[in-house]
């Protein structure tokens, strides 16, 4: 199995820094209140786990996962919802928990789902944003980093399934 040693992009003590900003940034805009976060597997789970241990409020928890199926690798522009979340967010401030915003029809799909559901207030927290790729209008509320179009990985985000444990996020450079 080959094995790729990514250039960082950026490391793991930036990526704290940010993270315990984004959480502070949450606890005050939310103070003294309840906040429902919704986890988006798989990619943001290591992102998700250190947000909400910066997070000085009660929370409760939830996942979701999605699909987009279509030929090859292309998406077929349908997102499909295999895991939902399993509460009710009626009348709830929600914080959606995305590891990355490219083309943005994930996410768009999800706040569309969500708003449905009547919360009390909708947030997006991402770790990263690429706007080169976007192709839906996001309006991300705690975003950490905005990157260029390179492949990342590392924490959380994978490459095949592979490289998901790095503490930093990488560029992966299939050449390398």
């Amino acid at each position: 199995m080959e094995h790729y040693t990514p250039e960082i992009l950026i490391s793991d003590d930036e990526i704290a820094a940010r993270i315990e900003a984004l959480g502070n940034q949450i606890t005050k805009d939310f103070e003294n209140q309840e906040v429902v976060v919704i986890c988006v597997l798989k990619g943001s789970y290591v992102f998700c786990a250190d947000l909400i241990r910066k997070i000085q409020l009660p929370l409760r928890l939830e996942f979701v996962a999605c699909s987009s199926y279509g030929e090859s690798m292309s998406s077929s522009g349908n997102v499909h919802i295999d895991l939902d979340v399993t509460g009710s967010i009626e009348n709830q401030n929600v914080i959606i928990v995305e590891d990355i915003v490219d083309t943005g029809l994930t996410i768009k799909t999800l706040l569309e789902t969500f708003k449905l559901r009547r919360p009390k207030s909708l947030k997006l927290a991402s770790l990263l944003y690429k706007p080169s790729r976007l192709k839906y209008s996001i309006d991300i509320d705690y975003l950490a980093f905005e990157i260029e179009d390179k492949f990342v990985i590392g924490y959380g985000l994978d490459y095949a399934g592979r490289y998901r444990e790095l503490p930093y996020i990488g560029i992966l450079n299939a050449g390398h």
